[in-house]
């Protein structure tokens, strides 16, 4: 393919038009024009800027097929992304379905059935730390192997997923809302009948409501990782974030450090506090997932508004 041919199939591969790459570029239109006609070429620094823009390299612009350059997964980006989600969101999901059983074990009133509850919780944090260790080290080591991968997905393939992705999203929150909904209805079954105690409904109501949002959770971490997969450039951000990064990006990454540091020490106050105060140490450890889920927020609104 020419230079032209590959700059055309890479601006059409991005979605752009040729005013939306001429402005990125600050040349005029009639410019990006003549290049995809091959009828003039751009200067070495605006050919270096399309080689970022797009993530080729300047071989490949220039002399080589870049479509065929885009078209494979040589590094196994792909495979690995997928089992990285799969890892991640079932540990978290693990987690809270230990909460789960824990505080379902908790309703018999039977210190036989809470001890179970909290070895299978246990257990489970087990399982879950030791996947999240393996999996992250193993993706640590792909991205120093692969600190940059070319964009290789297609704008079809991009947007096929962006049409899924809301359903992704709205059906586990239906899910956590249905879980809440069938919670306060076991509970109520104990005012409308006179059946059982609250605790023992209202303890039943909640372990099938943490249920659905083991279930729930599970699907959306799994959901925005995927979405994140689509995202080579953020990839390659990161990668240069992990191996060289700026005096701002060390900066942010301390203070992130310093939030989950005492976000943890504050969830474990709480729950030492609610476990001497109330003694509610079986059903206060749901404040742990509730907290990392935080955290895991509060480190997303930092790091894209230090990215804006």
């Amino acid at each position: 393919m020419s230079f032209g041919e590959n700059l055309q199939f890479l601006r059409r591969r991005a979605g752009m038009t040729q005013e939306e790459l001429a402005e990125r570029l600050e040349v005029t239109r009639q410019s990006v024009s003549k290049w995809e006609s091959n009828s003039a070429y751009p200067e070495m620094a605006a050919l270096l800027r399309l080689c970022e823009l797009f993530g080729v390299d300047l071989d490949t612009l220039v002399r080589g097929d870049a479509q065929a350059a885009l078209a494979e997964d040589s590094a196994g980006y792909d495979a690995h992304m997928n089992a990285f989600s799969k890892a991640v969101a079932g540990a978290v999901g693990l987690i809270l379905l230990g909460v789960a059983v824990m505080v379902l074990m908790a309703v018999p009133s039977s210190d036989a059935a809470a001890i179970f509850g909290v070895c299978v919780l246990l257990g489970c944090i087990a399982v879950a730390v030791a996947v999240l260790i393996a999996f992250s080290m193993g993706h640590s080591r792909f991205m120093k192997t692969h600190p940059v991968i070319r964009p290789f997905y297609t704008q079809e393939e991009i947007d096929r997923f962006e049409r899924r992705f809301p359903l992704l999203i709205a059906l586990p929150v239906a899910l956590i809302l249905i879980g809440i909904v069938l919670m306060f209805a076991l509970l109520s079954v104990y005012y409308l009948f006179r059946m059982g105690s609250p605790e023992e409904w209202g303890g039943l109501g909640a372990g099938i409501m943490l249920l659905c949002i083991a279930a729930a959770v599970t699907a959306l971490v799994w959901a925005c990782l995927q979405r994140s997969k689509y995202d080579v450039e953020g990839y390659n951000r990161a990668c240069r974030r992990e191996f060289s990064p700026t005096p701002e990006e060390k900066r942010l990454d301390q203070i992130t450090g310093a939030v989950w540091g005492c976000g943890m020490v504050l969830a474990t106050a709480i729950y030492v506090g609610l476990g001497l105060a109330a003694d509610l140490w079986d059903r206060a450890a749901v404040i742990y997932p509730v907290a990392a889920l935080v955290l895991v927020a509060i480190t997303i609104f930092l790091r894209r508004r230090e990215d804006d």
